[in-house]
């Protein structure tokens, strides 16, 4: 989810790419909430981030949104600027009625636009103005 709405709401910035520690299987929470905000990842392929970093690609970035724990199993990637950590619940750890489950993932969606959103701003506010 955070890599989508990276991308809609700070594009003109950034291009985030989705990792895992293993690729697994889109979560069907997570593509429905964004479905309901007119983002569509139903195509999108999992992948390892280990598959990211022999790739080779150069990040000015690397966020990490799963638990502390987790993060630190990450491989540090070479030419990155910052590392951030901005740790979310996970939609697929989510129990309870469907509905509970879905009002929770729009919570957790709405957690992460606004810290997307902090993150744009104090990009934008340091962009030379023309």
């Amino acid at each position: 989810m955070a890599a989508a709405l990276l991308n809609r709401i700070c594009g003109e910035f950034f291009q985030a790419q989705s990792a895992g520690l293993e690729p697994g299987t889109l979560n069907r929470l997570a593509v429905e909430t964004l479905q309901e905000i007119g983002i569509d990842i139903s195509r999108a392929r999992t992948q390892s981030v280990f598959d990211v970093f022999k790739s080779g690609q150069l990040f000015a970035y690397v966020i990490t949104v799963c638990s502390e724990s987790e993060s630190k199993g990450c491989p540090v990637f070479a030419g990155v600027t910052k590392r951030l950590h901005w740790p979310f619940p996970d939609p697929s750890q989510f129990t309870g009625t469907p509905e509970e489950k879905m009002a929770r993932t729009r919570e957790v969606l709405e957690q992460i636009r606004a810290r997307i959103e902090t993150f744009c701003e104090e990009h934008r506010a340091l962009e030379p103005r023309a």
